[in-house]
């Protein structure tokens, strides 16, 4: 009887348990940027919970807009993220494609190596001695081609298991109807994709957009992304010790991923509604 009431109290109490780790977790850091970027700068020295006496967060939005230079580094940002977001989903859903289709020694071979790229971290002094040497050190393009063949493993690895889910007789059907190769995919096997793809998106653009470290070597001094400027702002000292104005620039940074993630999450909703109802 112990045992068993000892499971309906936890039944009970895990809700409870679980949104307190969430926002422990969460909501206090959230709580802390929102709050030290609507104070001033006396009262952001010693950063805390506390809600600042006067709001002043529209004034700091607007000094970080200017002095933080943000529409020049959200332009290089997108310039890196978007097609970086277009081509992994593009490549790696193709790729996955062919290797959940075709079970053979070579395509299993080619799976393993697709993959690999998620334990293996790319050799930084490499990529970089070798995209001086094809003249795309310091460009977008060589950033672009960085992040395509790092996370290219990623987006393998999720659709290759989500394609093996769909049953074949839907493409089989459209061979019969005369459907080539392409168009298949277009039409029958992409549509079905966009939830994992969705999850692909959101997890790329959160590592893209947020990565200091890569860029940093590939096209630091050239060119300015959000990171990469946040950390030449306040390398240089223009936001030493002003605290309010570097977590209002963490909020300018984060908001376009939250609006990834609104839209991401609202068509992973309607692609598993619409599967179940198919």
């Amino acid at each position: 009887m112990n045992g068993l009431s000892d499971r309906a109290v936890w039944r009970r109490l895990q809700p409870v348990v679980t949104t307190l780790l969430v926002v422990a977790v969460i909501g206090v850091p959230l709580w802390l940027v929102v709050m030290t970027a609507g104070k001033s700068q006396g009262e952001a020295l010693n950063p805390d919970l506390s809600p600042p006496e006067h709001w002043q967060l529209l004034a700091n939005i607007k000094q970080v807009w200017v002095e933080g230079d943000v529409p020049a580094a959200f332009l290089g940002s997108l310039l890196i993220v978007v097609p970086t977001v277009a081509g992994v989903l593009t490549f790696g859903s193709m790729a996955a494609w062919v290797l959940a289709r075709r079970s053979t020694r070579l395509n299993a071979v080619l799976y393993a190596v697709g993959i690999s790229g998620i334990v293996l971290p790319p050799a930084v002094v490499t990529v970089v001695l070798l995209l001086r040497q094809l003249g795309l050190a310091g460009t977008a393009v060589g950033m672009i081609g960085v992040y395509l063949g790092i996370y290219l493993s990623t987006v393998i690895f999720f659709v290759t298991g989500f394609v093996r889910t769909i049953p074949p007789s839907l493409e089989e059907a459209a061979q019969m109807d005369g459907a080539g190769p392409v168009l298949v995919f277009r039409r029958v096997v992409l549509p079905m994709l966009r939830p994992v793809l969705a999850t692909a998106t959101i997890l790329v653009c959160l590592y893209v957009w947020n990565d200091v470290f890569y860029a940093f070597f590939v096209v630091g001094g050239r060119m300015d992304t959000l990171p990469l400027n946040l950390f030449r702002v306040a390398s240089a000292g223009l936001y030493l010790n002003n605290w309010h104005l570097i977590f209002t620039y963490v909020i300018l940074m984060s908001l376009p991923l939250v609006v990834v993630f609104a839209v991401a999450q609202r068509r992973i909703i309607s692609g598993i509604t619409s599967g179940a109802v198919k």
